[in-house]
């Protein structure tokens, strides 16, 4: 970043310790003294700064960089101003963000907003509560009866822990979020304004008294090494838990329904609406805005397209997209066949107004 207000500053290094520290090649090994003391953008780098390009839609601010060094495959090499000393790399954006997260650890983690250290005085916490020591609780935080929570643990302003919930060690609960009849796992990062634990969206439908509410009496199981997006809301399970696995990672504003399973190392992209009782395998991803139905099953390693309505089960490592959703290579064809017919009737005077 050019101007890391909020983050500490990296240490200022010589090319020849980035080139080790990112197993890269210095091109030049004369410039190996130049000093690096931060990370920018091909279009925002200065001398000071180290850049990276592997994407030729960025090709022209490569071109007109002013970056002091930037790691690059072999095959883009040449194109680097002469400016700029080069840092060979097979692969440019891992070794950028390897350095990265040794340069912005603090940016990798969530910290306390107020620098709290212990327990802040205006904290709310019931005594049969049990915290180890290292957690970290915000002010205004309330934290209900038999709650358990881990060593490295914060917990973000204005946060409410309902009674029994049980968090794991090293977590961090963003601020206003809300958790109940949930057991959460170790190095869980939820971002703020999440809601987890509330009653799914159960109910039997125009019966001759109204819509008779069902009751919910399942939980929420989050597994370990889970990142929860800011604002994302999970139902507890009504008869069976909803359960996210290990390592999966869920954007911002995402709806998980009641007695969803969702497996490991998952990747759920912003807005998406996952109706109650599915079960999505392992390493699935997901794009932005894709609405599953209730009662299906997606297999190992499916992708779906963004913007994609699934209605039918999805077999493993199935690539599917479109509204209704369908294996891509069909519905690209499909959709060339739209485009032909329309294209023919045009050209037949067809359709006109």
């Amino acid at each position: 970043m050019a101007q890391p207000i909020f983050y500490k500053s990296p240490p200022s290094s010589s090319l020849a310790e980035i080139a080790a520290l990112t197993k890269a090649q210095l091109v030049d090994p004369e410039r190996g003294a130049l000093q690096i003391r931060g990370l920018a953008s091909l279009d925002e780098a200065g001398p000071m700064h180290l850049a990276f390009f592997d994407n030729l839609k960025y090709a022209d601010q490569l071109a007109a960089t002013k970056a002091g060094a930037c790691l690059v495959s072999p095959r883009f090499e040449a194109q680097v101003p002469k400016g700029t000393a080069v840092l060979r790399a097979a692969k440019p954006f891992q070794a950028f963000v390897e350095l990265a997260r040794q340069w912005h650890a603090d940016a990798l983690r969530p910290q306390s907003w107020f620098d709290t250290e212990g327990i802040a005085p205006s904290a709310i916490i019931d005594p049969t509560a049990r915290l180890e020591d290292g957690v970290i609780v915000d002010p205004l935080v309330v934290i209900g009866p038999r709650v358990e929570i881990g060593s490295g643990t914060i917990i973000g302003a204005g946060a409410v822990i309902g009674a029994d919930v049980k968090i794991g060690r090293d977590c961090n609960v963003g601020a206003k979020t809300t958790i109940q009849f949930a057991l959460i796992g170790n190095n869980v990062l939820i971002h703020p304004g999440c809601n987890i634990g509330q009653d799914g969206y159960g109910f039997i439908f125009f019966g001759p008294a109204g819509h008779v509410k069902v009751p919910q009496t399942g939980r929420v199981v989050i597994q370990n090494n889970v990142e929860v997006g800011a604002a994302s809301t999970i139902d507890r399970g009504s008869l069976r838990d909803t359960v996210i696995g290990e390592g999966t990672k869920i954007d911002n504003q995402v709806q998980i329904g009641h007695n969803v399973t969702i497996g490991r190392h998952c990747l759920l992209a912003a807005q998406i609406g996952l109706a109650g009782s599915l079960t999505i395998g392992d390493n699935v991803a997901l794009g932005a805005k894709v609405g599953i139905n209730n009662h299906l099953k997606i297999g190992d390693g499916a992708q779906v397209t963004a913007m994609s309505a699934v209605k039918d089960d999805i077999p493993a490592n199935g690539r599917w997209g479109g509204h209704f959703a369908k294996p891509t290579k069909q519905w690209f064809r499909e959709i060339i066949a739209v485009e032909r017919l329309v294209r023919d009737n045009e050209a037949k005077g067809e359709g006109q107004e």
